[in-house]
């Protein structure tokens, strides 16, 4: 499940929440959407589909079992070869945001 993780993160950015505000409204601790994230650890099945309708997506695309994207993140036209920078790019992103905040603290 190599997509799940930086799907989950694309998603959840692409939405403007936080790890910490994804959990809140999953009812999980923080930490595990992290550990999902960096494919430390995988949902059940029940979560999977909290997860889906939270982010309005599909367990499919998730799963990596589509390429379908869901609607809010759309970029059409592109395969999903072309897709994945734009997700290590955010991926990117938020390791140099983590680094600066916990170098501001």
């Amino acid at each position: 499940m190599e997509y799940f993780g930086s799907r989950l993160k694309a998603l959840r950015k692409s939405a403007g929440i936080t790890q910490a505000q994804l959990a809140n409204k999953l009812q999980l601790a923080s930490g595990t959407i992290s550990a999902y994230e960096q494919g430390l650890k995988y949902p059940s099945i029940e979560v999977l589909i909290k997860i889906c309708d939270t982010l309005s997506t599909s367990s499919d695309y998730l799963l990596g079992i589509t390429s379908d994207l869901p609607s809010q993140m759309e970029l059409k036209g592109l395969t999903e070869e072309q897709i994945q920078p734009f997700l290590q790019l955010i991926s990117i992103v938020e390791q140099y945001n983590n680094l600066k905040d916990t170098s501001t603290t």
